[in-house]
Order: C-alpha cells, then structure tokens, then sequence
C-alpha cells in the first residue's frame, strides 16, 4: 500500500500577522503585572533606557512606569547585553536562565577581528579579573576603561570592554533605566546584583519554546535573527514531536507551540505606537509579517537607530517622534508612509494623544505629517 504524506498547512501574511500581533500582546491590552509581559515577551529591546516603559505601555492595561521601576529598584528586572548582544531589559529569573544560553551568539558577536586586535589577552584571564573588579563594587564604564587599560596598556580599551561584557554578564543598575531619571552606565556582575549563580548550563530548547510563544510560529532562521544564535535547526529538529509545522506563501517552514494563538486573520488590529528598538520589528530573518520590505528601507537609517514605528491593521505604516516645543511643551509628531484614510487618521490622533499624555503630561498636540511615498 503506498504511503501518503499530509503537507503542513500555509499561513498567509495576514494569517502570522495576526498571529503574532496575539504573541505580542498588540491586539488587545492586557491586565497583566510589568513583570507578567517582560517575562511572557522574554524581555524588551532597552538601548533606550526609556523605550521598554513605551513597550509596555502599548501592551498593557492602565500601566504605571513607577511599576516597572519599581522592579529595577528591587531587582526584579535587569538590564544587560542578551539577544544579538544588545541591551535588554529581562526579569532577574530570565537573566539566569537565558543568558549562560545566549552566551555564544553574544560572544560572537565580539569575533575573531576584535580578538585579533587584542593579541596577548587571555579571555579567561579576561573574565577572572573583570569579575575580581566588579565583586570589589560596582564599576562605571570610566573605571572599567583605566582599569582595563592599567592591566594591558597599549591596547584599544573599548574593545577590551567590549570582549568583557561579552564575557561577564554585565548588568547596569539604577538609576540608569528608571522613568524619567538618566545617568551613566554603571555595572555589577549579574550574580552579585541578584545574590544568584547563573543556571548551571544552557537549554536551547527552552529558549526556543519561548521564543515561539511570544514570537511564532516561526523559522529556523527566526530563531536565529531573534537570538544571535547559530545551528538552531538542530534544536528545532530535537523538538519536532511536539511542536506543530507549517509552511508560509514562500514554503518555508514554520514552527509553533500547539496551544499558541492563532487568531482568524481577518480578526481587527488596533492601531498601536511601538517604541524605539522595539523587538516586534526586529526578530525575524522574514519581517514581511509586520514590516513591508518598502518600510524596512524606509525604517532603516544610516546610524542603525530603528525609531518608534506606527501599526496601522497590523502593519508599520510610519514612524513617530516625541518632540520637545519650548522648555516644557512637547508634541507627538508622526510620519505615515502611506495616506490614512478618515477612520484610521482620527485612530492614529486619538492613540497619539494617549501616548503623548503617557510621556509628556499636560501635552496633547498630536501633528500627522503629509504622507510620505508609499
């Protein structure tokens, strides 16, 4: 008797939009804690100290920044180099059982050039002696910078901090990251901060499950952009069983989490404002599901800063600033790529204002530049 084969299911573009604007939380907000949605989204893009207030904001009901600070103050969250070696803002559970994980796509991260460069140190020695600093006390990065170039003179001393952060989880403690307060970086190793070792080895596929569940269904190459992490398909293999598969409009295969939502995809997006930086645009190899490739260009700017975007049904349609007016004033101003139409226009200003209110009490102009090409 001949064997039959089912092919895996195709979810259309609007179909993982959907479904992953539900992972995200962008369709609805919710009654969660701060400490609920950083951990469900396994942490928020944080290069701009202020960006994850914005990213819960969006995504929670009746948020408080002082809750989220609150957090940082009683370190119950965390800031530190995880995903592509960038800063995150991660609770201090995730900070021990995600980071020995994404240790070697951070390391990576540093490469064989920057290495190069640092001929005659021994990473080892490196991570010895870093730690043997900052279990002293905390360290500014100006300290860091004289002790480092004290202990190997003649050598590029962002580097040798570079190759330490890579080395050592390196958390930057408050004041830094709380609401509306600002400072320099000032960092303790992650196991002094939370008086907490480390988990004792990595669990690739636990970190695989929680990326799909805030992020899928999604490819091995997904995994890999969200994480900074190689030979993923081993891992996804290792988990197949469980997990179910599809296939997007190109054929690529998807992966997902049986019990994940999977909305109807004609089910209504609100317009939402994302913050700077923020992972819902950038943790995909395939970011066609929230970001048209015209808008990824549009997006991109020669810096590498990714703005705060606009979803307008589900999709980026333009970016936003907050713009200071005078001494106190201040206005948002956002830039849609394409023309709004009546309905979706009077939406962007009224969740305009709301946000605006959120970070400028007391403001409330909201300007809607012309659109600009499509």
């Amino acid at each position: 008797m001949a064997l039959t084969s089912t092919r895996p299911a195709t979810l259309t573009r609007r179909a993982l939009n959907r479904a992953f604007l539900a992972r995200q939380l962008l369709l609805e907000r919710v009654p969660s804690s701060a400490h609920a949605v950083v951990e469900h989204l396994a942490g928020l893009q944080a290069q701009d100290p202020q960006a994850p207030y914005v990213g819960l904001w969006t995504r929670m009901r009746d948020f408080d920044a002082e809750e989220l600070s609150t957090l940082l103050l009683e370190r119950s969250a965390v800031r530190l180099a995880l995903q592509r070696s960038t800063v995150h803002l991660v609770t201090a559970e995730d900070c021990r059982l995600l980071r020995p994980t994404l240790r070697p796509g951070i390391e990576r991260a540093v490469g064989p050039r920057v290495w190069r460069q640092l001929d005659g140190v021994d990473p080892a020695e490196l991570e010895a002696t870093g730690r043997a600093w900052l279990d002293e006390q905390p360290r500014s990065s100006a300290e860091l910078s004289r002790l480092l170039a004290g202990r190997w003179p003649g050598l590029d001393v962002s580097l040798l901090v570079v190759a330490l952060r890579a080395a050592v989880p390196l958390v930057q403690l408050p004041p830094r990251g709380l609401w509306g307060r600002s400072g320099q970086p000032v960092f303790a190793t992650a196991e002094t901060w939370l008086s907490a070792p480390m988990a004792p080895a990595p669990d690739p596929e636990l970190l695989v499950r929680r990326y799909l569940a805030a992020f899928g269904p999604a490819s091995v190459a997904d995994v890999q952009t969200w994480s900074g992490l190689t030979r993923q398909r081993q891992t996804l293999d290792g988990l197949r069983e469980e997990l179910l598969v599809f296939t997007d409009e190109r054929g690529t295969e998807l992966f997902d989490l049986p019990d994940a939502p999977r909305p109807d995809p004609d089910t209504p997006a609100p317009v939402r404002f994302l913050a700077e930086y923020d992972n819902a645009v950038l943790s995909h190899a395939d970011r066609s599901r929230i970001v048209s490739p015209g808008s990824q260009r549009r997006m991109m700017t020669r810096n590498a800063v990714i703005p705060g975007t606009l979803l307008v049904d589900g999709f980026v349609r333009g970016v936003w600033r907050k713009e200071k007016k005078g001494r106190r004033a201040a206005r948002l101003v956002v830039t849609p790529y394409a023309a709004l139409g009546a309905r979706e226009r009077e939406e962007v200003e009224r969740e305009g204002a709301a946000l605006l209110a959120f970070l400028a009490p007391g403001a409330h102009e909201v300007l809607v530049e012309p659109a600009g090409d499509a």
